[in-house]
């Protein structure tokens, strides 16, 4: 936080700093203009580089080892990877052959054992785990 702190505040020293020399006239607009853009461009490609995910490859194993200590099932990790896929419970039931109602038990198994309130938090702690790509 305190490095953020920092930055921020170095960035608007520069730009105070250029204010200054602009209204001095101490070099031509085109110059304060292209400072500028290079400045906010230098920012665009930070954030982006920081805020864009990682792929982590071609080569994901799954951890079987956390996937054994939370009692999760074949069956159940086939659940997961279709919640990650975005599939309602109906898609899930037909593309495995089982009922609705059992990906509803599974889902909810899915949720005590990964202590997730909703599948976007299971999905995010099963990242996490390396359970899922």
């Amino acid at each position: 936080m305190i490095l953020y702190g920092l930055a921020l505040a170095g960035g608007a020293f520069v730009l105070e700093w250029l204010d200054y020399k602009h209204a001095v006239r101490a070099w031509s607009t085109e110059l304060y203009i292209a400072i500028v853009a290079i400045l906010f461009i230098a920012l665009g490609m930070w954030l982006g580089n920081r805020l864009t995910t990682r792929s982590r490859g071609p080569a994901f194993e799954r951890n079987i080892a956390a996937i054994r200590s939370l009692g999760i099932s074949d069956r159940e990790c086939e659940v997961l990877d279709l919640l990650a896929s975005g599939a309602a419970n109906k898609v899930i039931a037909r593309r495995l052959g089982i009922s609705p109602n059992t990906v509803k038990t599974h889902v909810a198994r899915l949720f005590e054992k990964l202590e997730a309130a909703n599948r976007t938090e299971a999905i995010h702690k099963a990242r996490a785990l390396d359970i899922l790509p």
